[in-house]
């Protein structure tokens, strides 16, 4: 598959074994290679991005106001 899609091997395992995230140009290889959109392969980076964040949300939005709960300027 690396070669098909021209890049290293260690670029698969990496991907494979979630030490590297498929960046938007490895999205547009691996849509071209598996017949799928760009898009499907960035999704799915993006999914696993929000899923690693799923224990820390509420610690990230501690202490943010939301917009609606300010004052709007005169």
């Amino acid at each position: 598959m690396a070669r098909a899609i021209g890049v290293a091997p260690r670029a698969i395992n990496e991907i494979v074994h979630a030490r590297r995230s498929i960046t938007p140009a490895m999205s547009v290889r691996f849509g071209a290679f598996f017949g799928q959109s760009d898009e499907f392969w960035h999704g799915i980076q993006a999914e696993c991005d929000f899923r690693k964040l799923a224990g820390e949300r509420k610690k990230l939005k501690e202490g943010i106001r939301p917009a609606s709960t300010l004052r709007q300027a005169v």
